[in-house]
């Protein structure tokens, strides 16, 4: 606990060191920041070093696109905040100076302190002096502290978003986000749904006709001919349903990994596709999951409505990102609200990533996601 104690000591002297440094560079650019807010010229350079030091010193700021006016705007009221920086840190020196002046003569009898034999200081004084000089050294100490927060309040205010709207727009978007994600789990388990219904219970009702028309067959000719169309309809069922299975969750994402299980799908795509992967390490269940069904998505629509004779897929990462690409040479005019990619969108936004179609008539369609990996 004693530790833990020290620890937070330290970093509140730390922080204060850093926001007297800010506080002190700050007040240098006062006048500076109000002749440029005069003249109209270099306001966007000069926001931008103040910005800077305000990130390093007191923490970064959520910036709004800079424009000249603002910036403008933003040094006219600035100056003012270093002025008062620029107040204080002359005062905090001249209180530490004084105090120290007067602990000296008191200490080495006026020898060696900043005080002289001739302004004798008696015990009496310093005693009085110590309480409200104690005092207004602490409050130009909070004072440092106090045009440090300041600072960095005027430029979230003038420039960027206020850190509570960003909390209040953040909850709207996930808010939103979780009602698009439900949405999109119960368009998929109606997909799911038809699937099953219009093509597996099919398939499995003709194949128990079959078997039933077998055991009444009266010759053994028709008897091999009515088994060997079950035979193929058990086939073509046993199909489906690993059709149906892979669109639920492919499992060669867990036997194999993204980069097998994306190969897998351009082997069985009923179109040329190329897939460029340039990941080094495989992303987790999750981001892998959604990779894969964007591609698979974007694959399938492609070879269904736009007559390609090439797909691209491209999968590599930038920054702290993971970004794919599927681009085809088809017809184009890809409907981004259709249920297909509207869902993807969904899929997408659920880990806080981005989407986007772009398909003029006549092509080419390119479909673009981002999504975040740290």
């Amino acid at each position: 606990m004693h530790q833990d104690d020290q620890l937070s000591a330290g970093s509140v002297v730390r922080r204060w060191f850093l926001a007297f440094y800010g506080v002190l560079v700050g007040s240098l650019t006062a006048v500076p920041d109000l002749l440029l807010s005069v003249l109209g010229v270099g306001v966007v350079r000069m926001t931008g070093v103040e910005l800077r030091r305000i990130a390093r010193y007191g923490g970064s700021v959520h910036l709004d696109p800079l424009t000249s006016l603002r910036c403008r705007r933003y040094l006219g009221v600035r100056w003012v905040v270093g002025g008062m920086g620029a107040g204080v840190v002359l005062m905090l020196l001249l209180y530490v100076t004084t105090a120290l002046s007067m602990l000296t003569a008191w200490l080495f009898d006026g020898r060696w302190g900043l005080v002289r034999d001739g302004d004798e200081v008696s015990t009496q004084l310093i005693a009085v002096a110590v309480l409200p000089g104690a005092l207004l050294i602490f409050v130009t100490l909070a004072g440092i502290s106090g045009v440090a927060v300041l600072d960095r309040w005027l430029a979230t205010r003038m420039l960027g978003t206020d850190p509570q709207t960003l909390l209040r727009q953040r909850v709207a978007e996930l808010t939103s986000t979780r009602a698009e994600v439900i949405e999109a789990i119960d368009d998929e388990r109606r997909r799911i749904e038809r699937d099953l219904h219009d093509g597996v219970q099919q398939r499995l009702v003709a194949l128990g006709m079959l078997i039933g028309r077998a055991r009444r067959a009266k010759d053994d000719e028709q008897l091999q001919q009515l088994l060997r169309q079950a035979h193929e309809t058990a086939g073509e069922t046993i199909h489906e349903l690993r059709e149906v299975a892979t669109r639920v969750y492919p499992a060669v994402l867990d036997d194999s990994g993204l980069a097998m299980a994306l190969e897998a799908l351009a082997d069985r795509a009923g179109v040329r596709v190329e897939v460029v992967n340039t990941l080094e390490k495989p992303p987790g269940a999750a981001l892998a999951a959604v990779i894969y069904f964007v591609v698979s998505e974007a694959v399938n629509n492609a070879a269904k409505h736009a007559d390609p004779s090439l797909v691209e897929v491209c999968v590599w990462r930038e920054e702290d990102d993971i970004k794919v690409q599927v681009r085809d040479n088809g017809t184009g005019g890809a409907d981004a609200s259709g249920t297909g990619l509207s869902g993807l969108a969904r899929r997408v936004a659920a880990v806080d990533g981005y989407f986007e179609v772009t398909s003029p008539l006549g092509g080419p369609t390119t479909i673009s996601a981002r999504v975040p990996c740290g």
